[in-house]
C-alpha cells in the first residue's frame, strides 16, 4: 500500500474529486486533478488556458477535424504540425506518469487509469451514482434546479466519455477498465472513502 497509485474515473456529480481529495489526506500521498493542467501547462510550454479548454472536452466534428487535425482527412504534410488538441493530451499524458513515478498519488480524470495500465501497483477505481443523487448534489452545489442539474449532468458526463474513448483504446465507465466500480451513493462520501482504504490495504 505504501506505493499504491490510485486513479479515479467518475460520473458527474457522483463525488469522485472528493473522494479522491479525501483519499489524499488519509493517505497523506498527494492529490491530483486541475493542478496536473498547471503543471502540465508549466513543463510543455503551452499556455494553461490552452489546457483548460481542452480538458476533458474532446470533438471529432468534421469541422474541427477539417481545421484542427488535417491527419484525419490524410494529409502528411511537414507543413502540418501536430493537432494542438493532441499536444494537451500527450503533455498531459507524460505528466500523469512523471507523478507515477514520483511516488504514491491519487490522480482523477483525464484518463489517468489509461496512461498507466502497464503499472502494476495502481489502483483504478470508477464513482458512480444513480442519477436522482447526483441531481441532488449538483442542485445544491450549483444552486441549480433539479432540470438544469439533469442538463448539466448528461452534458459533463458525455464530454468525459467522448474524451475518454476518443483518446484511449477503451470505453468509459466500462468496468473492465477498473479494479473496483463504487456508487457512492450506497455508503455515502465518508463510507466510500473508508471502504476504498480497506480494499486498498487488502491488495
Amino acid at each position: 500500500m505504501s506505493d499504491t497509485i490510485i486513479t479515479i474515473g467518475r460520473q458527474f456529480g457522483s463525488g469522485g474529486r472528493e473522494i479522491g481529495e479525501k483519499l489524499s489526506k488519509k493517505l497523506n500521498i498527494p492529490f491530483y486533478d486541475k493542478d496536473l493542467l498547471k503543471r502540465a501547462a508549466k513543463e510543455s510550454g503551452l499556455c494553461e488556458e490552452i489546457f483548460e479548454n481542452f480538458d476533458e472536452k474532446p470533438t471529432s466534428s468534421f469541422l474541427y477535424s477539417l481545421v484542427m487535425d488535417p491527419y484525419s482527412l490524410g494529409y502528411t504534410s511537414n507543413g502540418f504540425e501536430m493537432p494542438l488538441n493532441h499536444k494537451v493530451f500527450l503533455a498531459a499524458f507524460d505528466t500523469i506518469k512523471k507523478v507515477a513515478n514520483e511516488g504514491p498519488c491519487v490522480i482523477v480524470g483525464r484518463c489517468a487509469d489509461y496512461a498507466l495500465h502497464d503499472y502494476k501497483n495502481c489502483v483504478n477505481l470508477f464513482i458512480q451514482a444513480p442519477m436522482e443523487e447526483r441531481i441532488k448534489r449538483i442542485a445544491a452545489k450549483y444552486n441549480l434546479s433539479d432540470d438544469k442539474a439533469k442538463d448539466m449532468i448528461i452534458k459533463k458526463d458525455k464530454q468525459r466519455a467522448s474524451y475518454y474513448n476518443y483518446y484511449s483504446t477503451r470505453k468509459w465507465a466500462d468496468i473492465k477498465n477498473y479494479h473496483m466500480s463504487i456508487d457512492s451513493s450506497l455508503l455515502g462520501i465518508d463510507g466510500t472513502v473508508d471502504m476504498i482504504l480497506d480494499f486498498v490495504k487488502r491488495i
